[in-house]
């Protein structure tokens, strides 16, 4: 009979270091699996951390503490809104299982959770949560706070798809016969022609705008937090260029020569760092009172009932019925790639198919007719 060998242990080292609160030196025990390099480099982070008094202590810590923790981490990696976003869903957390220390933090717990902030929550806003606390756990993995994500063994609520409400041509049109005379005009012509995101039109600005090439570049977005209204790159990280229709172009010609005469009224000289979109009292739009507004217009206007988002879904629902390739629709929306373009629009895809289908058959007839001829 052959015995099994036993698993070796990890090395366990000893950390020494002073503690940033009482100034008296502290001896840590860490065990670590893993090369020398990677050893020494966990040993560097785990010093650093004690010397600010950042350190969590594995088995004492919190779910709350740790959740703390992780978005001093992320702070610096994120944009300040999604980090606003993060601390609204720990905050949510926080009360169901903040109290919980992290070590004993068990699937079964977490489902717990989910079943009771669903009496309060929606579906949708759970599923955030459920993404930030595996994103977070898997975070206290990589740390060895952890030895596996909990997250892993709990499925999140089902989320159904909201449908997306798509103006066709004559909705469109009447749409923009609306807004003509009023500060939504410029707004709603840049989304549904061309389907700039609300941060986009918020940043637009005339140097921005070239008539000679009649093309957008699309630079900046407008980002709203509690401290005000910063611009940061397109959600994409990335700059790209959209062409204007022609429409566009003798549209914004148009509103240019308005709000130039409008603001030298005011004594106020129009230059290429114009915002093109401006409120009715002259000033930047902020991207929730645009929004806000675009909704008061809709109603007082008596149209049908969208979302200023809405207009970029048209846009790119019109072109794709129009057969337009999904990877110019990609480009022209700032799609980080093709597969979200074709995963948001597959309610078009439909047509497609049937006109791709026409037309290889057609195709195919003719070739049969000249062979049998």
């Amino acid at each position: 009979m052959s015995l099994s060998r036993p698993l070796p242990k990890p090395p366990v080292h000893a950390i020494d270091a002073r503690d940033a609160q009482s100034g008296h030196r502290k001896r840590k025990w860490h065990s670590f699996r893993g090369t020398k390099r990677e050893a020494q480099t966990e040993c560097s982070r785990l010093i650093t951390e004690m010397a600010r008094g950042t350190y969590l202590e594995p088995s004492n810590t919190t779910v709350a503490a740790f959740l703390d923790h992780w978005l001093s981490h992320k702070r610096t990696q994120i944009s300040p809104r999604t980090f606003e976003c993060y601390g609204e869903v720990v905050r949510n957390i926080a009360p169901a299982i903040g109290n919980a220390t992290l070590p004993k933090l068990q699937p079964a717990i977490i489902a717990q959770m989910y079943a009771t902030v669903l009496k309060r929550l929606s579906p949708r806003s759970v599923h955030m949560m459920h993404r930030l606390l595996s994103q977070a756990l898997k975070q206290a993995v990589k740390w060895q706070l952890l030895a596996s994500n909990p997250c892993d063994g709990v499925a999140p609520p089902r989320v159904e798809r909201k449908q997306m409400r798509v103006l066709d041509a004559d909705g469109t049109a009447a749409l923009i016969e609306a807004a003509r005379l009023r500060a939504m005009f410029a707004p709603i012509l840049l989304g549904v022609m061309c389907g700039l995101r609300r941060g986009e039109t918020a940043a637009l600005k005339w140097r921005d705008v070239d008539f000679d090439t009649v093309r957008l570049r699309i630079v900046a977005s407008a980002e709203q937090t509690k401290q005000g209204v910063r611009l940061k790159p397109p959600k994409s990280g990335r700059s790209r260029v959209v062409a204007m229709p022609a429409l566009v172009v003798e549209e914004l010609r148009r509103h240019r020569l308005k709000q130039a005469e409008e603001l030298l009224s005011l004594g106020v000289r129009q230059s290429d760092d114009s915002y093109v979109c401006l409120q009715p009292n002259y000033e930047p739009w902020a991207p929730r009172n645009l929004s806000s507004a675009f909704i008061k217009f809709i109603k007082s206007a008596n149209l049908p009932r969208v979302r200023l988002h809405d207009l970029r879904h048209s846009h790119a629902t019109h072109l794709l019925a129009a057969n337009v390739h999904p990877k110019i629709v990609q480009e022209r929306l700032g799609h980080a790639n093709i597969a979200t373009t074709m995963d948001l629009y597959t309610h078009v895809m439909p047509g497609m198919q049937d006109e791709a289908a026409s037309r290889v058959d057609a195709a195919l007839r003719i070739a049969l007719g000249k062979h049998r001829r």
